[in-house]
């Protein structure tokens, strides 16, 4: 247990921060499987739109701090990579 003030601000504060970003993320993970399995009904159209939700939620990651802007762009790549080679 931190003894001063500001200690146990900072404490509360990152137990805050991390719950946030904990569910962030799961949300990011939800959205990409959500694709995934789109993409193995091979139905184009709801796939497309499950790609377009899962590089939002990948973008709002990115503006949020949770996902560092290369590592963004690395997982839109092979999303996008997937789901051109599936319907090519």
């Amino acid at each position: 247990m931190p003894n001063i003030k500001s200690a146990a601000k900072r404490a509360e504060i990152i137990r805050l921060r991390t719950l946030r970003n904990t569910r962030i993320k799961s949300a990011l993970r939800t959205t990409i499987r959500k694709f995934e399995g789109a993409l193995g009904a091979t139905n184009a159209e709801e796939a497309g739109i499950k790609l377009r939700n899962a590089v939002k939620a990948i973008d709002k990651a990115v503006t949020k701090g949770i996902l560092h802007k290369n590592a963004a762009s690395r997982k839109k790549s092979r999303l996008m990579k997937r789901f051109n080679k599936s319907m090519g």
